[in-house]
């Protein structure tokens, strides 16, 4: 791969793996220590030292770094992948299963990672001691349509009218992604999903959460809850509800505006293709990896952004 001459221009290897060549090659370093663990790791047994044999097209840790990110960002298909570097489309799909796990590790060794769950306030306060603000927001992707038909009815979004996948994201006001919950299917609702990971029953009472209206009840049991007021629907035993207030319209522009947030970080995930196009691999819970690895890169931007 012509690594060296990417790395001359910033927009060209942003445009590829989606950092500069700072945040580049800051990040080589601490891949090359997860990818010789990882290559010990799946070969316990061997006999022959580490890089015997014949020399692939992927030669250095540079490389390597380089060709996972480039899958997340550019997001190919795997024909396409291996015309670039040189290889059958089965060896470029075997490399991308075993680079992203490294690539997974090398995140979280940096403290780059958002954390999937909160259990207690407890533990929030212990992870982020000085969040104050949390802003949350779902996002969805598109996926292929199944085949099977009660696949297509599990996975189809009515607010997208397109079959998806799911996440809910908490932010703090700096953008950065603090919690990720776990990819569902695109037909669950924004609160039913985050009542089921008791996304906001583990949020302290101090910390004040700024939510749209997808969220609306959570400020049951976390009264510290921000959210737009919503217009009464017309129905058959209200056929002319109250229009919204001047001041109730104003509280709701206002909170949108530092909402707003949460939608920044959510594009800033969304840099890369790999969540951009609809998610055509057929392995198992890499659609939940890619969001994982893509939010990791998004806070590691950030961190040598500041």
């Amino acid at each position: 791969m012509r690594v060296q001459s990417a790395l001359k221009s910033d927009r060209l290897c942003k445009s590829l793996t989606g950092l500069t060549i700072l945040e580049f090659t800051q990040l080589v370093d601490s891949f090359k220590k997860n990818l010789l663990e990882a290559r010990i790791k799946v070969r316990p047994d061997r006999l022959r030292a580490l890089g015997g044999g014949r020399t692939g097209n992927l030669v250095t840790v540079e490389d390597k770094l380089f060709f996972s990110l480039m899958y997340l960002k550019c997001y190919p298909t795997y024909d396409v992948l291996g015309w670039i570097v040189g290889f059958h489309r089965t060896r470029a799909c075997q490399q991308v299963l075993f680079l992203l796990p490294v690539l997974e590790q090398t995140l979280g060794r940096q403290l780059v990672l958002p954390t999937r769950k909160i259990s207690s306030p407890e533990e929030f306060m212990k992870l982020f001691p000085g969040v104050k603000e949390v802003f949350g927001d779902a996002t969805e992707r598109r996926v292929q349509r199944p085949k099977n038909q009660k696949r297509q009815k599990k996975l189809y979004s009515g607010k997208k009218k397109t079959h998806t996948r799911k996440n809910i994201i908490l932010s703090d006001e700096k953008k950065r992604i603090l919690v990720l919950t776990k990819t569902k299917s695109g037909r669950r609702h924004d609160k039913r999903l985050a009542d089921k990971e008791n996304l906001f029953q583990n949020l302290p009472d101090t910390v004040t959460a700024w939510v749209d209206t997808g969220f609306e009840g959570i400020q049951h049991y976390h009264p510290n809850s921000l959210i737009p007021v919503k217009k009464t629907r017309k129905s058959k035993h209200n056929p002319d509800p109250p229009p919204l207030t001047r001041k109730q319209k104003e509280s709701n522009r206002l909170i949108s505006s530092f909402r707003v947030v949460a939608e920044h970080a959510i594009s800033g995930i969304k840099r890369y293709n790999c969540l951009q196009q609809p998610f055509r691999n057929k392995i198992k819970r890499l659609d939940d990896t890619f969001m994982l690895l893509s939010a990791g890169l998004w806070n590691y931007h950030l961190q040598l952004s500041k």
